[in-house]
């Protein structure tokens, strides 16, 4: 999406340890056209498959989630890091670890909100080492759910998360697909 992929040249900063920081426009502060222009996207490259549930994990991703189910008219569900008092009853809980915060977390949803039924799309600003979007993956799979793909702002393609999930047969789309970081510059794979 040249759109987004414009946006990321000119407010992007690549940091240390392969880090794109985007929050002037993505994930602090947030752009709310181009979300709105990236959620439309989204609902095209996945139009008339069925979905009836668009699903992230806190935090940054629910601004795109909320985007997205909101130009798709469907319900948005997030799985929460940790379990909290304000899920409760019986339970979907997977592990993952954060690259991003170097910490493991279980990720939680209620099994309420996740049912046989659900035919899911999973959204998230970034996909890197695709830990996340693989409990994500997995608690739709527990849940006996169907899973229709995953849509991410970002994928950054040399780390090999968004490969590995196509590997399994499952559908990835990004919005910008980023082939490299070398040198602080920014190699885009492809423009949708």
């Amino acid at each position: 999406m040249k759109l987004l992929e414009d946006r990321i040249i000119m407010e992007g900063a690549v940091l240390p340890g392969n880090v794109l920081k985007v929050g002037s426009f993505l994930n602090q502060k947030i752009d709310t056209k181009l979300l709105r222009s990236m959620a439309e996207e989204t609902a095209r490259l996945y139009e008339g498959q069925g979905i009836n549930k668009i699903m992230t994990v806190e935090a940054s991703g629910i601004a795109f989630a909320a985007a997205v189910g909101m130009v798709m008219d469907l319900p948005v569900l997030f799985a929460k890091k940790h379990q909290s008092s304000n899920v409760d009853g019986e339970t979907l809980a997977c592990h993952a670890h954060s690259y991003t915060h170097n910490t493991d977390y279980n990720m939680v949803v209620s099994r309420a909100y996740l049912t046989p039924s659900d035919h899911v799309l999973l959204v998230d600003d970034f996909l890197a080492n695709g830990a996340a979007l693989n409990a994500l993956t997995e608690l739709v799979r527990m849940s006996g759910a169907s899973l229709a793909g995953v849509a991410v702002c970002i994928e950054k393609r040399f780390q090999g998360g968004g490969d590995a999930l196509r590997a399994k047969g499952i559908r990835v789309e990004a919005l910008a697909l980023i082939e490299s970081m070398e040198d602080g510059k920014i190699k885009f794979a492809h423009t949708i």
